[in-house]
């Protein structure tokens, strides 16, 4: 059951991330009436997803080596600067066309190298199919990208702090709900 709750929230996640690519139409002739929908939808599908991967029995594909987590916590660091890139555009930004959705990507690959069962599968590996169809999508809706501004240098040393200091936060964060994402723990 655990299981199927899950696939339904990454689902939810996925439906309705890609609503306004999938149905252009339909999105725009809802205008603003949309975006309640949308946000309550987003907020069920991180619900179903949360209790759907706490119910699941967990069924191992394979178990990481011990290192990996090392390898998974710069993934998550990477994730977290390229949003961090996204927010305060800094030069990176003109770059890379999508930091937020690569940051996402960055996040679900580095779950998914020490989370070897199937419900880490279904979720990290849900979640990330849904960001590369996400730049897909995007890219042949907006084939032009307009990079934007060059930025002031200090803003990618104000990222670079800003990642690590949620890095840290999230971490400690996800210790206390569920493992311990840090060596050593």
């Amino acid at each position: 059951m655990g299981t199927l709750i899950l696939i339904l929230g990454v689902a939810l996640w996925a439906g309705a991330h890609l609503f306004k690519r999938l149905a252009p139409e339909r999105r725009a002739s809802m205008g603003e009436a949309a975006k309640g929908p949308v946000a309550i939808a987003l907020v069920a599908s991180i619900v179903l997803m949360t209790i759907g991967y706490r119910m699941a029995d967990p069924i191992w594909l394979w178990v990481s080596p011990h290192w990996m987590v090392h390898v998974n916590n710069l993934l998550v660091f990477i994730g977290f600067y390229l949003f961090a890139v996204s927010g305060m555009k800094t030069n990176l930004h003109q770059r890379i066309r999508h930091p937020q959705l690569s940051g996402f990507k960055a996040w679900a690959v580095a779950h998914l190298l020490v989370v070897g069962t199937v419900q880490g599968v279904i979720l990290f590996g849900g979640l990330l199919a849904w960001a590369v169809v996400s730049v897909i999508l995007i890219n042949r809706a907006e084939r032009q990208w307009t990079r934007p501004p060059e930025a002031a240098g200090w803003k990618e040393g104000v990222a670079l702090v800003g990642a690590l200091f949620a890095t840290l936060v999230v971490g400690q964060i996800h210790g206390w709900l569920g493992p311990w994402p840090f060596a050593g723990g």
